[in-house]
């Protein structure tokens, strides 16, 4: 596994985790405010588009993951 990978595979399990979370229609509902982390990653994720910034990336490439 690659970085660029890895980082797909996080933002998308913390999108649909925080959105589980918050939604009240879901069963495991415990506040909306889990909708800010939603906001957050969705955030994070368009602004590295332009700026190839991103926290976790730089945090895997520490820990030894291989790049592309």
């Amino acid at each position: 596994m690659n970085t660029e990978r890895l980082v797909r595979i996080f933002a998308g399990t913390f999108v649909l985790v925080s959105l589980a979370l918050g939604v009240h229609a879901s069963p495991i509902f415990i506040s909306r405010d889990f909708l800010w982390l939603t906001a957050f990653v969705g955030f994070n994720l368009f602004q590295s588009g332009f700026t190839r910034f991103c926290p976790l990336e730089i945090g895997l490439k520490k820990m030894g993951v291989p790049t592309r």
